[in-house]
């Protein structure tokens, strides 16, 4: 006999919907530990600011931060990042399969496939602590602190 739980479809609903709106709004004042990380990703190898923003109210851009996965590891573990960074995580480990998979809340929008090589990037649009890991290897640990 097959157990079907539509409070658990209808969690997963609503963490969906939630994440999706506060990706759209832009000036939002929730705190990053509060909401899901808002930022966008891609496994492409370089990200593109946004359109569209009038550059009269916009900051500056900020250069992008490189984090290396070779030997089993990230480095550095631990990168600091201005609000509207780009963080680009490089495989290079060999050939061994990763995975940036976001923690907790405040960074359930990070989240890489699982590559061999190539790169990830994620574009942090809200201040907070963000801790990620390799879902394949979890002792693979790092954060990303966005101020």
């Amino acid at each position: 006999m097959i157990v079907r739980r539509p409070s658990v479809r209808l969690a997963i609903a609503g963490i969906i919907l939630t994440a999706g709106l506060s990706a759209c709004t832009g000036n939002s004042t929730e705190s990053a530990a509060d909401s899901p990380a808002s930022g966008s990703g891609s496994p492409a190898a370089a990200a593109s600011p946004a359109s569209g923003s009038p550059a009269a109210t916009s900051p500056a851009p900020h250069t992008d931060v490189v984090v290396t996965i070779a030997d089993m590891k990230f480095t550095p573990s631990t990168v600091r990042v201005k609000v509207g960074q780009t963080v680009t995580w490089k495989f290079q480990d060999d050939g061994i399969p990763h995975q940036v998979a976001g923690v907790r809340d405040n960074a359930l929008g990070i989240n890489s496939p699982i590559l061999k090589e190539g790169e990830y990037s994620f574009t942090f649009t809200g201040a907070g602590n963000y801790s990620y890991i390799c879902s394949l290897h979890p002792e693979m640990r790092g954060t990303v602190e966005v101020s």
